[in-house]
């Protein structure tokens, strides 16, 4: 099942979903779990590094995917590896899209029940989240990416107020010195910063709907220096206002951080409930992303309707999210689901590349 003619994006929407999709619960996170790794505060040395690693192994997906014009990942991986292993591999992508749904949803139900409706059944927080994403999902990646255009103003123009009125708290020595223990910090922290940076899956379908494919490097660029941007925003503003010892003590820095100042001379004393409030919608977009990559996957690789799809993973990624039994426990199935995603786009990528270039597959 080739990509609709009707359903196709301009290359601006596609560095919109793009974007949407890498910037999600990992900007509240990555600070801590980038320090805990190096020790030192060079980390924001490992966030440039992996977006620009990042950028590169973005533009092998969407060199691979170039190659089959019109067609998704589920679909041109078999003319690569053949029926089998292309069905396996590319069932093992869908449930890796499966699974980034079902941590993100679990990770706005922690967000939500401990900042801000405390006592809210965790049922109705998932409930909400799957119908209202099924809703917008079965109108199609046109209207997945209209509802990623409508928050980005909103949540990119929270998040810069946010990050400024933090300046006040900001001390530049907590980042000093720099590289002080050598290169070793910041080689230990790429691993779980490229966790939080793997985005070039989603050009596995993207690139099918684009009206101009050809401009897809300019999705990879840009998406990626964005997101950079953000992530790098995050971790240095945390460091500089809790050093390096305080960052690690905290499970959410960032939300941390923007509880830390107060600003009487705004209407809004306290701004992390407006964030998490706005911040949730994004995480909402790279909710229905990956559950839209994942109904994809298996309508494409199973010959099945793909509004079918879509109300048969409901369940399934309800019951992933609940799997975790803490929030460390979620925080390992994220660092397991970052693994994976090493593995399958950081790896395999460039040697499907190769083969389809030696047995002459698509264009």
């Amino acid at each position: 099942m080739q990509a609709k003619l009707k359903d196709r994006i301009t290359t601006t929407e596609a560095v919109i979903i793009n974007v949407n999709y890498v910037l999600a619960a990992g900007v509240l996170t990555l600070p801590r779990t980038a320090v805990e790794a190096a020790g030192t505060s060079d980390v924001w040395i490992s966030v440039i590094l992996c977006g620009l690693l990042a950028m590169v192994t973005g533009a092998v997906i969407a060199k691979l995917s170039q190659r089959f014009p019109g067609r998704t990942f589920f679909e041109y991986i078999r003319f690569i590896i053949g029926k089998p292993l292309g069905f396996l591999l590319g069932i093992s992508v869908a449930a890796y899209f499966l699974s980034i749904a079902s941590f993100e949803m679990r990770t706005v139900q922690e967000i939500t029940g401990f900042y801000l409706l405390e006592g809210t059944p965790s049922w109705a927080i998932c409930a909400l989240f799957l119908w209202v994403a099924l809703y917008l999902c079965l109108g199609g990646i046109n209207a997945v990416a209209r509802m990623c255009r409508l928050i980005i103003p909103i949540a990119w123009g929270i998040f810069l107020g946010v990050s400024l009125l933090s300046l006040e708290i900001f001390d530049l020595n907590n980042l000093r010195p720099v590289m002080a223990e050598g290169v070793g910090p910041v080689w230990r922290a790429l691993r779980p910063t490229a966790l939080t940076f793997t985005a070039g899956e989603s050009l596995l379908f993207l690139v099918a709907f684009m009206d101009k494919p050809k401009k897809v490097m300019q999705v990879v660029v840009g998406g990626n220096a964005i997101a950079m941007v953000f992530y790098l925003a995050a971790v240095v503003l945390s460091i500089g206002a809790f050093s390096t010892d305080g960052v690690i003590t905290r499970t959410w820095p960032f939300v941390d951080l923007i509880r830390s100042f107060d600003v009487s001379y705004l209407v809004f004393e306290r701004f992390e409930s407006l964030l998490l409030a706005i911040w949730i919608l994004q995480i909402f977009c790279t909710f229905c992303i990956a559950y839209y990559g994942a109904a994809l996957g298996v309508s494409q690789l199973l010959n099945i309707k793909f509004k079918h799809c879509l109300y048969g993973l409901l369940p399934l990624i309800y019951i992933v999210a609940e799997i975790p039994r803490s929030i460390n426990g979620l925080f390992m199935m994220g660092n397991e689901i970052g693994n994976w995603a090493l593995i399958v786009f950081g790896i395999l990528p460039l040697p499907l590349l190769v083969v389809a270039y030696f047995r002459r597959a698509g264009a």
